[in-house]
């Protein structure tokens, strides 16, 4: 009697284990869903929540399997970067993504944020001649590699801001050296001013530094070559009567000797 008792208790608790094991079945893990996802990421890039935003685009990036938000979860890190204010991964972010999908209908806005991200550095031609040149370079790479980028007239814009900020500097360094009395070293900028840019804004002002220097210096025949081309092409410029005057000065040291 005793053993059957046992037998129906032991009959009882597998049926209640059995019941159990049943009944408590794992949850299916939850499809992820990389366009929700990505709303999301983009809300808290608004709400300036970075950390959390890049680090649910890096998700995107491992587990869509789409391939489709994938490459705007990277272009995002870099966005979200920028509005950060860090500029330097920012820059290693768009390059990463042309790297991976050169082919994107998104690669030429990359590359323009490249450029854009150093123009943003230009603070004029005392300090910014360093962001200007790097941001030259990669508004040229954007005109050359996308030549039907939609950014064509703001490019052509900047590049001649670029440029002008750049000349401006060669300018500012020439007329340092100019009046410490380096003629040399104030010659050797004014000259790389003219050969770079040609189309440089305040050319008759360098014409007559050029002149100015190269008198200074000695050479004669340089500084008359460079006064007489400022007259020339710049016959109503008011430099023209400075030119005028060290061109006589000239004559007149000739005569002395």
């Amino acid at each position: 009697m005793k053993i059957i008792r046992i037998l129906s208790v032991l009959s009882l608790l597998l049926l209640l284990f059995a019941c159990s094991k049943s009944a408590v079945k794992p949850a299916a893990p939850e499809e992820f869903n990389a366009e929700r996802s990505f709303e999301k990421a983009n809300k808290l890039i608004d709400t300036k929540d970075y950390d959390e935003a890049r680090a649910l685009l890096l998700e995107i990036k491992n587990r869509d399997l789409t391939k489709k938000f994938a490459p705007l979860a990277q272009l995002r890190i870099a966005d979200a970067y920028v509005k950060e204010g860090e500029s330097e991964l920012a820059v290693a972010e768009y390059r990463r993504f042309l790297e991976i999908y050169p082919d994107h209908q998104h690669a030429a806005y990359a590359q323009y944020q490249v450029a854009m991200v150093y123009f943003g550095q230009i603070e004029g031609p005392e300090r910014g001649y360093g962001g200007a040149a790097k941001a030259l370079a990669e508004f040229e790479k954007l005109k050359k590699d996308f030549p039907r980028n939609p950014y064509k007239d703001l490019i052509d814009i900047r590049i001649e801001k670029c440029r002008t900020v750049m000349a401006d500097y060669e300018y500012l360094v020439g007329e340092f050296y100019l009046s410490k009395k380096s003629y040399g070293a104030a010659i050797d900028r004014f000259e790389i001013l003219m050969k770079k840019f040609p189309d440089y804004k305040k050319e008759d002002t360098v014409l007559l530094k050029l002149g100015i220097a190269y008198k200074a210096a000695g050479q004669k025949e340089k500084a008359e070559s460079y006064l007489n081309s400022l007259l020339e092409k710049y016959p109503n410029s008011p430099l023209s009567k400075e030119a005028k005057k060290e061109l006589a000065s000239l004559a007149k040291d000739e005569k002395k000797k």
